[in-house]
């Protein structure tokens, strides 16, 4: 191990395996067997960390949370491309990652947003803050492409960050459905052409 690398605890073995478990089949589906021969823990160190499967589900959302965060910001605050490469390299890794797990990881937050009717309130809002706070890092990065003159000047960039996000767990479920990169491609060059400063339709008067 590195002098200054982070040893893994049980508790971030579980959350991990948490993870990959809710990208591949949702809340429901985890089974709790399935999380501990995942992770290597005994069923007691799980309740010492967790008190249920409800706390075990929001402590991999914030988990999931904080680990797509750091990836979102890889991408969109690198300096050394423009901004709007920053968000097709984005695009690019998310479909280099689809394939690796060969289409059968989704994304989380989009996995259990479909899984609402049988989830309670407090996963609706930890969802929902997910979402905002990307969309809020989007937003930064459409800014800087209008300042670059990548895109229209006039375009509504809060606007646009939330349509991405809506139209982009949509192409990764179509992905996931058709095991092809190609909604993810077809959505990316259209949302990208939408805010062309020629033809952009949803931008303010």
């Amino acid at each position: 191990m590195a002098p200054h690398a982070k040893k893994t605890t049980a508790k971030d073995r579980l959350l991990r395996a948490g993870m990959a478990l809710c990208t591949e089949g949702g809340f429901q589906a985890m089974r709790l067997e399935k999380v501990l021969q995942q992770s290597g823990v005994p069923k007691g160190s799980f309740y010492h960390y967790f008190s249920s499967k409800k706390a075990f589900g929001l402590a991999v959302i914030d988990a999931y949370s904080d680990y797509f965060y750091a990836k979102l910001q890889h991408s969109l605050e690198d300096e050394t491309v423009s901004p709007l490469q920053r968000l097709k390299n984005f695009a690019q890794d998310a479909e280099n990652g689809m394939q690796r797990h060969n289409y059968l990881r989704g994304c989380l937050v989009g996995n259990l947003g479909q899984e609402m009717a049988a989830l309670d309130e407090d996963f609706r809002q930890r969802l929902e803050a997910v979402l905002k706070r990307w969309e809020a890092l989007t937003q930064q990065c459409l800014q800087a492409a209008q300042q670059a003159g990548e895109i229209h000047a006039k375009l509504d960039t809060a606007q646009f960050a939330q349509f991405f996000w809506i139209g982009w767990e949509g192409a990764i479920l179509h992905a996931k459905l058709r095991r092809s990169p190609l909604p993810m491609q077809l959505f990316m060059d259209g949302f990208v052409a939408s805010m062309r400063p020629s033809l952009a339709p949803y931008h303010n008067a």
